[in-house]
């Protein structure tokens, strides 16, 4: 199983990113794609959630009306596009896949992942 995320970079306050996590080896149907962010000297939080073939996604209060997950099947790639951010957003993203978590049920909590990416770093300046 391969997972990866692009997309990071330098963004001012206000601007758009889109990150993209292609992965390969999974079962799309059994799987959900999850987008995970950690900042300095923060615990790690989950950020959005798909899982297209339930038509369910998570979206942390947080992000809720600036974040949009989707899913190109064909491609195994999944995308956060990310809106209107601000500094609270400076992370660095990782991608990463649960087994049969249904993301409508996902609480947010962070650790029962089986497949990680090697994260991309997003950094919004103020």
């Amino acid at each position: 199983v391969h997972v990866v995320e692009s997309g990071g970079g330098l963004v001012q306050a206000g601007g758009s990113l889109r990150l993209s996590c292609a992965h390969s080896g999974l079962t799309s149907d059994d799987y959900a794609i999850k987008w995970i962010r950690q900042a300095p000297g923060k615990d790690r939080e989950g950020v959005s959630c798909i899982r297209q073939t339930e038509g369910s996604t998570y979206y942390a209060d947080s992000v809720k009306g600036r974040f949009t997950i989707t899913e190109e099947t064909a491609k195994n790639t999944v995308y956060l596009q990310m809106n209107n951010l601000n500094a609270e957003d400076t992370a660095v993203y990782y991608c990463a896949a649960e087994r049969f978590q249904f993301c409508d049920d996902w609480d947010g909590v962070v650790g029962r992942e089986d497949y990680w990416g090697q994260g991309t770093q997003v950094i919004v300046s103020s």
